[in-house]
């Protein structure tokens, strides 16, 4: 058991050696963590876009992205736009705003943005 607990720590999936890059990353940079955010603190976080989508809602769509840094993933949400130029699956970004946390979902309305 010693040895197979030994080699997993040597061993690590692909997911997992993303996540500890996007990590040190957003650390480097001086980014806050997702997972430190609270409810209403104002924040600036770096990462990349795991998940695009837009959501109808009423006569309005709303983009919104799934941003990951390695310690958790923030829900971005850009009110009334179909698409943004860049915002992009895969697209490492730098977001601040205000993160609600909404049902154990920590999200971020209209967020400024920077595409790196």
């Amino acid at each position: 058991m010693g040895l197979r607990n030994a080699l997993r720590g040597l061993v690590r999936s692909t997911d997992e050696l993303a996540s500890a890059d996007r990590q040190k990353i957003a650390a480097d940079s001086g980014a806050d963590s997702v997972v430190s955010c609270t409810d209403r603190s104002r924040v600036t976080l770096r990462g990349t876009i795991d998940v695009l989508t837009v959501r109808p809602r009423g006569r309005t769509a709303w983009l919104e992205a799934e941003l990951s840094d390695g310690t958790g993933h923030v829900r971005l949400i850009w009110m009334g736009r179909h698409a943004i130029p860049g915002i992009e699956a895969g697209r490492e970004l730098v977001v601040e705003g205000r993160v609600s946390v909404v049902d154990g979902e920590r999200r971020m309305y209209n967020p400024r943005y920077e595409l790196r």
